[in-house]
């Protein structure tokens, strides 16, 4: 190894030592890590946090946009459903089979009365009753 390498350099040599990992793993001496070793006991700092935030928000508002009964939907309805795959994800969201099913036919009431007759609604609380009155409203 050169030792008069720049500081790019050693950057890129620690993340060849490291390998960058995208799921969580474990150490050789039981610590829980990420990225390029990244100690998740150390935890995370606000931008980082926001970071993450952003790329999960567009990937969500992605998923959505595949669905063809998502975007015939009026833009309240929309900030419904991003809010909701944004918290179960879209495969559990695609399980939704009633509720999609009224937002096909645009029966606002009765998607908003599918979304809050669900395990999930009771386990979010006040989460589920706002997403359901946007989209009970429609707009």
């Amino acid at each position: 190894m050169e030792w008069n390498m720049t500081e790019l350099d050693l950057q890129n040599w620690i993340k060849q030592c490291e390998v960058v990992k995208y799921h969580p793993y474990m150490d050789t001496i039981g610590n829980v890590k990420i990225g390029y070793g990244r100690n998740l006991d150390n935890g995370i700092n606000l931008d980082e946090a926001q970071l993450m935030f952003k790329n999960d928000y567009d990937r969500t508002v992605k998923e959505l946009e595949n669905q063809d009964w998502y975007t015939i939907q009026p833009q309240g309805v929309k900030f419904a459903l991003i809010n909701m795959n944004f918290n179960i994800g879209i495969e559990k969201l695609l399980e939704f089979h009633e509720m999609i099913t009224s937002l096909k036919k645009k029966d606002y009431n009765l998607a908003a009365d599918a979304s809050l007759n669900s395990l999930w609604a009771n386990k979010v609380g006040r989460r589920a009753v706002d997403i359901a009155k946007l989209i009970r409203d429609g707009k």
